[in-house]
């Protein structure tokens, strides 16, 4: 699972949002007109044609045979988690408010109505929708979900919701965006589902666990329960402070402030004292101490998570002007020098381990052995050699630009660093973004990588290459570099012949995806997405 927004977007000062909230209007050779009819005509398809029960996953074969999410998805099927149904319901707002068009606007009213269908009764919402029923989802996972190996998350139909990925939140910000746009009173009672459920799921620590409610019978695989730890991992907690915040930006309500104040205030009890100054990615709920997750995730200080919380933490100060959110960062910094790994085992510029063993601050490498679901199982030890890819064994952190930012902000004021802070002004004095879409983000979907591959503008070549692009179906055909088995049969306890130690994928019962050399051409939700951001951007100002 990827997930990890941009820091940038949590940033909700008067300047960070006006960034977010414009397009630029760059030049563009393509007519205005062109751009809008490649728009009206991409956006057709994609209602028209791919969308089932106004719903949408990730990507589809040509002939829309076999679709995915994050696992392949069966044909009533729809996605929440990123860049799935809620995404383009936000797209469909930014084109909205780029154009005009009540078209866009009639689009997102159908995503919100696919959205509340699929909300649970505790406001939340899982991965995925079925729109045929409990009974088609209760068979895919029994077929698709139990059988992917590594998807641990996905190998039980649990009726909770969950904030992994940004799945809640995802669909939560869209719900509050489509109830600001008209104030359409359907949408209001769902909204406040949404809002419902993430304030009754805080802990009293200001954490938030990965999944809500607490699963009854002993949590996912992997360590017991890890559903219900407080959880950093996908950025849970600094999604949720950033949806409080576009509630108190929009809907003037003080008592958001409480939520946000304490979940921020978590990020600085579960750093970990010196001489280790990190964080894990996962805590006990009671006394705040480390613990594992998945079978892959062992108890330990995670460098990449780490880097994330320090950024948060310098977020913190530019909401909040308060001092105390920096106090410990360069202490956290230093050890992410420290912990970096010696040059013979740097990779592709990625220079720290994923996993630092809690007492020593040596590296900690996942493996695994067998070949499937029912015969493999993972395993953590300190040898380097035949880690499993799919975890992200090495990571790239920017140490040094975690130091020029702590530099740069320490040197400030409180009230130059907060100046125009959603935080410190009245309720409803910053506006929320704009556009939601155009932005850098990455997101899991191995197909489209990020739904902007930079946050750089769009040039007027470009601009005429997605109009001249699209094709006579109304699509941009993608290369679909990421495929899985078809379900045939359960797992079996026999080890088959191959070597499964370092891939995504296991034998031919494994469904968990795996890149192909060989993609094929294809249908991307994420491309879609993107490159109508791009069109937006070129837009300029409606």
């Amino acid at each position: 699972m990827i997930p990890n927004l941009s820091r940038r977007g949590l940033l909700l000062t008067a300047a960070a949002t006006g960034l977010m909230g414009a397009a630029p209007g760059l030049a563009r050779a393509a007519d205005r007109s062109a751009i809008l009819a490649t728009m009206k005509r991409a956006t057709r398809f994609m209602t028209d044609t791919v969308a089932v029960g106004d719903g949408y996953v990730w990507s589809y074969t040509p002939d829309l045979s076999r679709r995915w999410g994050e696992l392949e998805a069966s044909p009533t099927m729809i996605w929440v988690q990123p860049p799935g149904t809620a995404t383009m319901g936000n797209l469909f707002l930014d084109a909205y408010h780029a154009t005009g068009d009540e078209d866009y606007y009639a689009s997102a009213t159908r995503v919100a109505d696919a959205l509340v269908r699929g909300q649970l009764p505790s406001g939340g919402w899982n991965y995925v929708i079925d729109t045929a029923g409990e009974a088609s989802l209760d068979r895919w996972y029994d077929t698709f979900g139990k059988n992917a190996w590594r998807m641990e998350e996905f190998q039980h139909h649990y009726p909770n919701a969950t904030f992994d990925d940004v799945t809640t939140q995802d669909a939560a910000n869209f719900m509050l965006r489509i109830w600001l746009e008209k104030r359409d009173a359907r949408y209001r009672g769902p909204l406040d589902k949404a809002i419902g459920f993430v304030l009754e799921s805080q802990y009293p620590s200001g954490g938030w666990p990965q999944r809500y409610p607490r699963v009854p019978d002993g949590g996912l695989h992997g360590n017991a329960d890890y559903s219900g730890y407080i959880t950093f991992n996908d950025d849970v907690s600094a999604e949720n402070i950033k949806f409080l915040t576009f509630c108190y930006q929009s809907l003037g309500e003080r008592r958001f402030l409480d939520p946000i104040r304490r979940a921020m205030d978590c990020f600085i009890a579960t750093q970990q004292p010196s001489p280790q100054p990190g964080w894990a990615m996962q805590y006990e709920v009671g006394d705040l101490e480390p613990a594992g997750a998945r079978s892959y995730e062992p108890r330990a200080l995670a460098t990449h998570g780490t880097a994330g919380n320090l950024d948060q933490l310098m977020d913190f100060y530019v909401l909040t002007g308060e001092r105390k959110y920096l106090a410990r960062v360069e202490e956290g910094i230093d050890w992410l020098e420290a912990v970096t790994l010696p040059e013979l085992l740097w990779r592709d510029g990625k220079k720290h381990s994923t996993y630092v063993e809690i007492g020593t601050n040596e590296p900690l490498w996942v493996h695994r052995r067998g070949s499937n679901v029912a015969n493999g199982e993972y395993y953590v030890n300190k040898d380097p050699r035949d880690i499993v890819v799919h975890t992200g064994g090495l990571r790239s952190i920017d140490v040094a630009g975690l130091r020029a930012r702590y530099a740069e902000l320490a040197a400030k004021t409180s009230a130059q660093a907060s100046a125009g802070s959603a935080l410190l002004a009245e309720p409803g004095a910053v506006a929320l973004p704009r556009y939601f879409t155009t932005q850098a983000r990455r997101v899991s979907d191995l197909n489209s990588g990020s739904l902007r591959a930079t946050a750089s503008r769009t040039s007027a070549e470009r601009v005429d290459t997605l109009v001249a692009e699209l094709n006579a179906e109304g699509y941009w055909p993608s290369l679909l570099a990421s495929t899985s088995n078809p379900y045939v049969a359960d797992s079996t306890g026999t080890v088959a012949l191959g070597e499964f130690r370092i891939t995504r994928v296991g034998d031919a019962s494994d469904t968990s995806p795996w890149l192909t050399d060989f993609p094929q051409e294809g249908i991307s939700t994420g491309v879609y997405i993107h490159n109508m951001g791009e069109l937006i951007e070129a837009l300029g100002p409606a």
